[in-house]
This record gives C-alpha cells, sequence and structure tokens, in this order.
C-alpha cells in the first residue's frame, strides 16, 4: 500500500471518529453508509471472484477468441451484451470478467462493448426500471443505447490501433 492511501484512510476514520463523536449527522450518514457498502462489497466479491476463476478454468482461449475475437464480426457483440445483462455486481464484476476476456483474445471493441453493457445493460437494473420508469421507456433507452454503444467502442477501438497503444498485462 502507498504511503498517502494509509494518510487519506487514516485522516477519514479520523474524521468518521469525530463525527460520531461530536454528533455531526453528514460524518454519521457518510461512515454509516461507507459500513453498507463495505458489507455489500465483501459479501459481493468473493462469490463474483470464484465465477470469474470458473470463467478462467473453464472457457477455453480458443471459445472466446472464435466468438469475441477479431474474426466474430457482430457476434461477439451479441455475446459481450447478453454476457453484460447477467454481470451481477457492476462494474465491480465486469473489469475483472472483462480483463480474463482480454487475455483470451477477445477484441478490444467487443471488451468494450461488454464493459459499457454491463453499467447500463444489466438484467435486475432493468427490471427494476421498467416497474419505475414503464416498459416504454425503457426499451426506447436500451433500443437507443445499444447501436451507440458498440459504434463508440468500434470507434474506439480503431482510435487506439491508429495510435499503436498497447495495454500493460501489469505481470
Amino acid at each position: 500500500m502507498s504511503r498517502k492511501f494509509i494518510v487519506f484512510s487514516v485522516i477519514y476514520l479520523v474524521l468518521i471518529g469525530c463525527s460520531f463523536l461530536f454528533s455531526f449527522e453528514p460524518g454519521q450518514e457518510i461512515g454509516k453508509n461507507f459500513v453498507d457498502f463495505a458489507k455489500d462489497f465483501i459479501i459481493l466479491l468473493p462469490c463474483a471472484f470464484v465465477l470469474i476463476g470458473l470463467l478462467e478454468v473453464w472457457v477455453k482461449k480458443e471459445t472466446i477468441e472464435n466468438h469475441m475475437g477479431t474474426n466474430s464480426v457482430f457476434a461477439g457483440y451479441f455475446w459481450a451484451v447478453l454476457l453484460a445483462g447477467f454481470t451481477v455486481g457492476g462494474l465491480y464484476v465486469a473489469f475483472p470478467v472483462a480483463y480474463s476476456l482480454y487475455k483470451k483474445n477477445a477484441r478490444l471493441s467487443v471488451i468494450f462493448t461488454y464493459i459499457n453493457a454491463a453499467a447500463i445493460f444489466r438484467i435486475p437494473m432493468t427490471v427494476f426500471e421498467i416497474s419505475s420508469l414503464g416498459l416504454k421507456f425503457s426499451l426506447i433507452r436500451l433500443l437507443l443505447s445499444l447501436p451507440l454503444i458498440i459504434v463508440f467502442s468500434i470507434m474506439l477501438e480503431k482510435f487506439l490501433q491508429k495510435r499503436n497503444f498497447l495495454i500493460r498485462d501489469g505481470s
């Protein structure tokens, strides 16, 4: 851990502690929200990482290359959106899955599509949206968002390729 992280963490905890000590409501609310978020995070992440580990082991590199690689044309985008719909945990889970797809040679634009779709096409979120805002609104939003996500993902891929952008593995 970096020194800055530790310093900021200690400052944060001291401020939250002072909020409870001096009955400062906004600080108390921030502390309670942090604890609720941390609980959800601690419950969700181990399950998500087990599933990501299973994806790493069970799904062969060749399968991802065939269905989501450079030769996949539009099928890769279909699979990316479908996978994103079933992603639980939002972007906390989507980024490790995207990295797994990257390591298995998925096309960069398909990975961008997956990340964006995981942010806005998750099935539980869409069901909640339909119950709150109506089916018509949800369908319009989804039908307008999907082509834009795919188009901008392709544009971003081409932009990065023109500049010979290289993603470093970190290992």
